[in-house]
């Protein structure tokens, strides 16, 4: 097809569908972002701590004592987004109805879309890297900035990018609409650089990624790469993954692109340059069939069509950030919202079983905490008209009088002379006809 693939891990499927294999990133020490700019304590241990439970083994860092097979509301942070209970780390649960089930995962949100009521939770504002779950706030950021039938035409660099890609190719082929899909179905590395260049470059669409983050509140989240690569210092957390998807459900093109199980994008033409076969039989020349303009790409969500009710959003894995996952479902007109991170194998049946979980939650048992509401925009605060008191005289009146060329001793305001004159005024008028009421006919002219 002539199709780039210099950073594509690709097999084309005997139906012509393409689907794309994710390229795990160098090794690394630690499983989670290095929290140097958290405004709050991360989710991950500090060295020689002890952690209890399980999951801890996996996020603990050198010199940690592990112990323990059960963590339980453990590890309190105060002032947490969304509730006081969402600042613990172990699970956190409702009484009175079956816990939920069992998951490899280190942090995990079920959440109640329609409401924001949050169902439980596993460590919510531990911060972990996000992989290509983050691509997910690309999408929110771009999708109300870009014309989605504008043309794109990708930079080299965003052709080369690494890990898992579409195969772009440097040339204007590509409306928004396409690369937006790529990136959200087959989760293009490359899509995303070649989005965040037609925003005006990838620095400043960091920029608005990071300042949509604060808008929606999500306070754990800071974005370094806009497809989720791994880098230092970038972040998120489960409960903020949740805030995103919800944020990005609430958009109709959004819900369109998670949904869409196949589609087509396109692809260059063949090169020119290239000879036309000629059949040996019968001396006639004819060329081989054209390629199409288009091969078709795969959602990557393997729960689309498989669980009733999917909607899809987004899934990511890294050697250093393990599985992640967000998804959505609806079912009888409510949507659930599953955010499962740090995921050491296969999660898709665990997946399933949280949403069904959550549906089977939903409205039976209190919430423990909420997703909260975008912050407001701020306003211009008001300026009403407002009576200022006349300054008193001193230097820069007499120097001012001085550039005049007019005696210092009458330096200061103007307008307090003015409205004492006025006021002499109305009182000698005032007298004058108070005089004229007090005359008698009688009396004489002066």
């Amino acid at each position: 097809m002539g199709t780039n693939l210099r950073a594509l891990a690709a097999t084309v499927t005997t139906a012509g569908v393409l689907t794309t294999a994710l390229l795990g990133a160098p090794p690394a020490a630690n499983a989670r972002a290095v929290p140097d700019l958290a405004p709050r304590q991360t989710g991950m241990a500090a060295t020689g701590t002890t952690v209890t439970g399980t999951a801890a083994a996996r996020t603990a860092v050198a010199g940690t004592t592990v112990s323990g097979t059960t963590v339980s509301e453990a590890g309190k942070r105060n002032g947490a987004i969304g509730g006081d209970r969402l600042a613990g780390r172990g699970i956190i649960r409702p009484a009175g109805i079956t816990p939920p089930p069992k998951t490899e995962a280190s942090a995990y949100v079920i959440a109640d879309a329609d409401t924001g009521a949050v169902l439980a939770a596993k460590d919510p504002h531990g911060h972990y890297l996000p992989a290509s779950t983050l691509k997910t706030l690309t999408a929110v950021t771009l999708i109300p900035r870009l014309d989605k039938n504008r043309k794109v035409k990708p930079s080299e660099e965003a052709c080369n990018v690494e890990g898992s890609a579409v195969g772009i190719v440097p040339e204007p082929i590509y409306k928004v609409d396409d690369l937006m899909r790529a990136l959200l179905m087959v989760s293009g590395n490359d899509a995303a650089v070649a989005l965040a260049e037609a925003n005006g470059g990838v620095k400043k669409t960091l920029a608005d990624m990071n300042k949509e983050a604060r808008k929606l509140q999500a306070y754990d989240t800071v974005a370094k790469t806009p497809n989720g690569l791994d880098a230092p210092g970038q972040r998120s957390s489960a409960y903020d993954l949740a805030l995103i998807a919800r944020a990005g459900l609430a958009l109709p093109d959004f819900r369109e692109y998670i949904s869409t199980k196949v589609a087509k994008f396109p692809a260059p033409k063949e090169d020119p340059k290239k000879k036309k076969k000629k059949k040996r039989r019968g001396d006639a020349e004819a060329s081989e069939s054209p390629p199409p303009a288009y091969y078709e790409m795969a959602n990557h969500n393997r729960l689309l069509g498989r669980y009733k009710g999917m909607l899809g959003v987004k899934n990511g894995w890294t050697s250093k950030a393990l599985g992640s996952f967000v998804g959505a479902a609806k079912r009888d007109g409510h949507t659930i919202i599953v955010v499962i991170m740090h995921h050491p194998g296969g999660f898709w049946e665990e997946v399933a079983k949280l949403l069904d979980w959550g549906f089977a939650a939903r409205g039976k048992a209190a919430p423990v905490g909420q997703l909260v509401a975008p912050a407001p925009d701020p306003k211009p605060a008001s300026s009403p008209l407002a009576v200022r008191a006349s300054p008193t005289p001193g230097a820069a009146d007499v120097g001012a009088a001085k550039a005049r060329g007019a005696d210092p001793a009458s330096a200061g305001p103007a307008t307090p002379l003015l409205i004492g004159g006025g006021a002499l005024v109305v009182l000698a008028i005032g007298a004058y006809a108070l005089r004229r009421r007090r005359r008698t006919p009688g009396d004489a002219a002066g």
